[in-house]
């Protein structure tokens, strides 16, 4: 049995004249006869969870849609027959840290697939039933067991760890950065190539944790440092290169530091990792000596919902890595 969590996003849109442009109106079973493919890949079972754009689905939200998730995989509460994969469609805009979310805090057992659509209904091209029909050819694939979380975009396999949306408008939305597809869906045919190590879990009891994005820009003084720093319980710095920063930023750096609030290097690059070996004022290696951590294998999105996690976890970090 494959469960389809519909939630939202492009996907369950069309073109409202009124509104002046895409609103949310389909549900899970209108999308399900846009796919009549579905059919003949496993039985299903349909879930409206909500109808939410991506940027609407804030903390609380969130965390209640990663218990649902949760619940599913682990069989709580329901009855009749055993989920054998979860399916979730998802507004693309913040799939990277729903997926990430849902990769390291529920168990990789049962694989739980995102999927979504760059185009609506009414739109020429519309990808969602494609999407949507990858996305279960995957979860039903008996390889597909003890992968966790992935994403299935335009015929690509991605870790959910790993997938970032890297295209604002094209079919083609998502990457992986860090680690590249780790898959791939050809007409009925599911095809895995690399096997990276879900990430252990974390269960948190909340997402309540505050943690801010900060980019680096020329000439920063670290003013938005200091004026995010009160509401704030950590930051994730969006640096140059390889982990560098004007050097008027590290005074301010230094107080979140001295406050015992982490302090995460991420890099504005798409690929590459904050790699610490300048010893310069506002240098890489300067602020990790002083306790800032590097982002390792992520972007500065992951980085930022790692850091929520971790944080609402009760992890407590004293410089270098956790």
């Amino acid at each position: 049995m494959i469960h389809l969590l519909f939630t939202g996003g492009t996907i369950s849109m069309r073109r409202d004249a009124r509104a002046g442009g895409n609103v949310p109106a389909h549900g899970g079973a209108a999308l399900v006869g846009f796919a009549p493919e579905l059919e003949r890949v496993a039985p299903f079972r349909i879930e409206d969870w909500g109808k939410y754009p991506a940027c609407h689905l804030g903390p609380d939200r969130l965390f209640a849609l990663r218990n649902r998730v949760r619940d599913l995989v682990s069989g709580a509460g329901e009855g009749g027959d055993r989920v054998r994969g979860v399916v979730l469609t998802h507004g693309t805009d913040t799939i990277e840290e729903t997926a990430y979310l849902l990769a390291r805090t529920v168990t990789p057992e049962v694989p739980v697939v995102l999927t979504g659509a760059m185009r609506t209904a009414d739109t020429a091209g519309w990808d969602g039933p494609r999407n949507l029909t990858d996305a279960a050819r995957v979860a039903a694939h008996p390889d597909s067991r003890g992968r966790g979380t992935m994403v299935v975009f335009a015929g690509q396999i991605f870790a959910g760890h790993q997938a970032v949306k890297t295209e604002a408008v094209g079919l083609d939305a998502f990457s992986a950065p860090h680690g590249g597809p780790i898959g791939e869906v050809r007409g009925q045919e599911v095809r895995f190539f690399r096997s990276p190590r879900p990430p252990p879990t974390l269960d948190p009891p909340h997402l309540e944790a505050r943690v801010a994005l900060i980019p680096a820009v020329i000439g920063d003084q670290g003013a938005l440092l200091d004026l995010a720093r009160p509401s704030h319980d950590g930051v994730v710095l969006v640096a140059f290169g390889s982990g560098n920063v004007p050097p008027g930023m590290v005074p301010a750096i230094r107080r979140w530091l001295g406050e015992g609030k982490p302090v995460v290097l991420a890099s504005r690059c798409l690929t590459g990792e904050v790699t610490p070996v300048y010893a310069f004022p506002g240098g890489g290696a300067t602020l990790v000596r002083d306790g800032a951590i590097p982002a390792g294998p992520r972007t500065a999105s992951q980085a930022r919902i790692e850091l929520v996690i971790s944080l609402s976890a009760g992890v407590r970090y004293g410089g270098g890595e956790p």
